[in-house]
């Protein structure tokens, strides 16, 4: 038996955003998935393994090779690939390419909190920082809300200036605070330690949906923010304990275990009470969506040959 490696270019032909959060969603339909990481280390290289089991969907064990000195040589700091593995017997069912599956779990993730969780007349989306997962947040969230426009701002406006020249109609902001007072979504991808957004910039009706902080020593989002707004998480598992942006605030007090009003498991939940609250949502990701996200590629390829 072949088995299919499916590249970047190639893959991403046959997927839609849309698509990819209902994928998503039916996921958490099936028992909670088992997951777990493995690091390794050679200072200043890391092999960071992660996988997940979901009974009835299958096993995915994505692996990533992170060398600093890598773009010093003219090749890529992160390396790495996706194994995908039958449910019914263990098989190798595809070779993924790494950054295919990164992508699009990381962007679909917050599509669809977003989807689900801001109000369905936004006509105004910001995105703070413009780094690898920018240019898959322009295309992700022009598709799940085709009425709104999207503004980028980043600390070097350059960087900015470069990305909205890939995506036509896409406008720039010089001033942060401006920028979150006018917008109906709010993004972050930003590799900040400390938080960028201030609670007494979000105005009522907003949804902030913050991707950047991965580390329990990072934040987006300052305490007001999160006082102010019903909050929301992909994983109970990958954010309590693992990520500042929950972590913190809650070990000092300002929130409490039940100011988390849902993860993805019970996306019933995910929703507004009205038109005038702020929602925020955190994606903390893992690798039981990066399994969802394989399947769905994988499907999407096998439909296309």
């Amino acid at each position: 038996m072949t088995i299919p490696f499916i590249p970047f270019a190639e893959g991403e032909a046959q997927l839609d955003w849309l698509g990819l959060t209902e994928a998503l969603a039916r996921g958490h339909d099936l028992p909670k998935a088992e997951i777990g990481d493995t690091f390794l280390y050679r200072d200043p290289d890391t092999l960071l393994s992660r996988s997940a089991w979901i009974d009835g969907m299958g096993l995915a064990v994505k692996t990533a090779t992170i060398f600093p000195g890598n773009p010093a040589n003219g090749a890529p700091m992160v390396n790495g690939s996706v194994n995908l593995f039958s449910d019914r017997d263990g098989t190798i069912s595809a070779l993924i390419n790494f950054h295919l599956v990164t992508k699009w779990k990381t962007v679909g993730d917050s599509l669809l909190a977003a989807r689900r969780l801001a109000r369905a007349d936004c006509k105004s989306i910001l995105i703070v920082g413009t780094g690898t997962v920018g240019g898959g947040l322009c295309e992700a969230f022009a598709a799940g809300f085709p009425d709104a426009g999207i503004t980028l701002w980043n600390r070097t406006r350059a960087k900015a200036d470069a990305l909205a020249s890939d995506y036509p109609g896409v406008s720039v902001a010089d001033d942060l605070e401006t920028a979150v007072r006018s917008a109906d979504i709010i993004i972050t991808a930003t590799m900040s330690s400390s938080p960028v957004i201030k609670g007494a910039w979000l105005q009522p009706g907003q949804h902030l949906n913050l991707i950047g902080a991965y580390r329990p020593d990072m934040r987006e989002a300052d305490d007001d923010a999160l006082r102010r707004a019903r909050i929301f998480v992909d994983s109970f598992d990958t954010t309590i304990g693992h990520i500042g942006e929950i972590q913190i605030p809650l070990d000092d007090g300002v929130i409490t275990r039940d100011d988390l009003v849902a993860d993805y498991y019970d996306l019933a939940a995910f929703s507004r009470n009205s038109d005038e609250e702020i929602t925020l949502f955190k994606n903390g990701g893992g690798a039981h969506l990066d399994l969802m996200t394989s399947r769905y590629i994988l499907d999407r390829w096998q439909a296309s040959r």
